[in-house]
């Protein structure tokens, strides 16, 4: 995918769903990883020729883990010229070595977005970005039917009241695929995840399933999409 695309894609999530204001001050939640690296640089590329001038803030939530090194992520922010801010927290050693929690994604999920919407907060930001792309949303829907009993997935843009912050999801119209295929064109430098349990949660078995479903049944992805659009699912409708 050229940066191009990447820049219409998100622009299209922009504008359908009103994400960016006059006068936002956005953090930019960057764990180092294919998802946040292309977000940074879709909103990199679109604010400088969006008509409505905002800010951003590039935040890293360091989780603790002994392998984690963000000199990268703050040497892209340096070179795109974005604040960077690293938050530095014990949430790895709290749910693996104190709590040893058998199923820790969810509470680590939890603490991880409260020490990142804490930050962007501090530092002045009224919207937190999150790098979830299509295939997330249709994944969390698939969770959402096997283990929950309803269709349901995330909001392209949810206002946190107790926080006084919105969260918005840029990158709703890029397909995974796409983002390997920025990465890998424009090489980007990935920080691999450091967590005990990559690879082996209940997200990456919906993943293999809609990998499956895709394979059994071409074009099943995009109609899921499609489905969730035209649901009373909240803040789908344009």
């Amino acid at each position: 995918m050229t940066l191009q695309k990447l820049l219409s894609l998100t622009r299209k999530a922009v504008d359908e769903f009103q994400l960016i204001e006059e006068g936002d001050k956005i953090a930019v939640g960057i764990s180092g990883g294919k998802d946040s690296l292309t977000m940074l640089y879709a909103l990199h590329g679109l604010r400088r020729f969006y008509p409505k001038h905002f800010q951003l803030e590039g935040i890293t939530v360091d989780l603790g883990h002994k392998d984690f090194c963000p000199d990268k992520i703050e040497d892209l922010c340096k070179k795109l010229e974005i604040p960077f801010t690293l938050v530095k927290t014990d949430i790895a050693p709290i749910i693996f070595e104190e709590r040893k929690e058998k199923n820790p994604c969810s509470l680590c999920a939890k603490m991880r977005k409260g020490a990142l919407n804490n930050a962007a907060k501090d530092l002045g930001c009224n919207k937190v970005a999150y790098a979830h792309h299509k295939d997330d949303v249709v994944e969390t829907m698939l969770l959402s039917l096997i283990y929950e009993g309803r269709f349901h997935t995330f909001s392209p843009k949810t206002y946190l009241d107790r926080m006084d912050l919105t969260v918005i999801r840029p990158l709703l119209y890029v397909n995974e695929a796409d983002v390997i295929g920025f990465k890998n064109k424009y090489q980007l430098m990935i920080e691999k995840s450091p967590c005990p349990v990559d690879g082996y949660t209940k997200r990456q078995y919906a993943k293999e399933l809609l990998k499956t479903l895709t394979k059994e049944n071409p074009g099943v992805k995009e109609r899921m999409f499609t489905a969730i659009q035209n649901s009373s699912i909240s803040g789908w409708s344009k």
